[in-house]
């Protein structure tokens, strides 16, 4: 019999396959040796190598060095549990909880630049929200690439959730119309799709703000979420798009896509330590290709698996 505590263990164990990468190197420092200023050197090398970023790694050195004299830490075992707590108060604030009551429909604009994983994203999300008995209405955005309308039309079929598409269409009408038809309807939640697009294309980061700006002509304050999904890979390429979409459109969460194998992780920790004061929320993180690896965000499953700490 398969439990939700078997199912959270085997998501974890994946989480854990997917950070593989830094968790070798990580893990691989732990060695039960003394705990000095080489094995330290050693620690910051393998968190800048893991996309955390230089200031970052940087500033939780300073802090471990304070913890291990201030609490006497002595072995290599305490030092990495004191390694997961500071991380776990890093990331803990970007903890996301999406709030799907505060208006009906609720609109989620979904971003991101080509390959990021965006459509499929929906797709599962879609699934989530049925979990939660939450009616469902899609908005194929990207009205110029036939591929990803039918993707989108393929996951709709899957989750029994209806698609407004057009073909060749402009893609702020396919928005309009959608949160217009959300609204007759009752639907719960209305998913815009947009179509990819490098931070750099000026006149496609422009047409954003329209799509935006249509989503709240058919209903006054959507888009309500405006969602970056980024493609766990990049790396520190991840920050700079994160603050080019943030000045396009202010994002309101982020989903990271693609931990499964070759990501390094670390990333998020920087991403949170951008806007410190007040993260954006991650909401979810993917770790595979299946329907069910799209999972919320868990600061301490996160940390503990990025450490290797079970």
């Amino acid at each position: 019999m398969i439990t939700s505590e078997t199912k959270k263990t085997g998501w974890f164990d994946r989480l854990k396959n997917g950070l593989h990468k830094t968790r070798l190197n990580i893990i691989g420092l732990f060695t039960g040796g003394k705990v000095d200023e080489d094995f330290l050197e050693e620690l910051e090398f393998a968190l800048i190598s893991a996309d955390m970023g230089v200031q970052t790694v940087s500033d939780l050195l300073e802090t471990l060095r304070e913890s291990i004299k201030l609490k006497g830490l002595k072995t290599q075992d305490e030092v990495r549990l004191e390694l997961r707590d500071e991380l776990v108060k890093l990331l803990k604030p970007a903890e996301g909880h999406m709030d799907l009551s505060r208006a009906k429909p609720l609109v989620m604009m979904m971003i991101g630049v080509n390959g990021a994983g965006k459509t499929t994203s929906i797709g599962k999300i879609s699934k989530w929200l049925a979990k939660a008995d939450k009616s469902v209405l899609l908005a194929a955005g990207d009205t110029f690439r036939a591929a990803a309308r039918e993707q989108l039309a393929v996951w709709g079929e899957r989750n029994r959730v209806e698609v407004i598409a057009q073909n060749g269409g402009d893609p702020a009408a396919v928005a309009f119309d959608a949160v217009s038809a959300g609204k007759a309807r009752g639907a719960d939640v209305v998913i815009v799709d947009t179509a990819g697009r490098l931070t750099t294309q000026t006149r496609l980061m422009e047409e954003l703000k329209r799509i935006a700006r249509s989503q709240n002509k058919a209903m006054q304050g959507a888009p309500h979420e405006v969602i970056l999904v980024i493609d766990g890979t990049n790396g520190q390429n991840a920050l700079s798009q994160v603050a080019a979409f943030d000045q396009a459109v202010p994002l309101t969460g982020l989903i990271i896509t693609k931990l499964d194998g070759t990501a390094k992780g670390g990333v998020l920790v920087a991403i949170t330590r951008m806007r410190a004061e007040k993260p954006i929320p991650i909401y979810f993180i993917g770790v595979g290709e299946t329907i069910d690896d799209l999972q919320p965000f868990d600061a301490q499953a996160f940390a503990n698996a990025l450490v290797g700490i079970s």
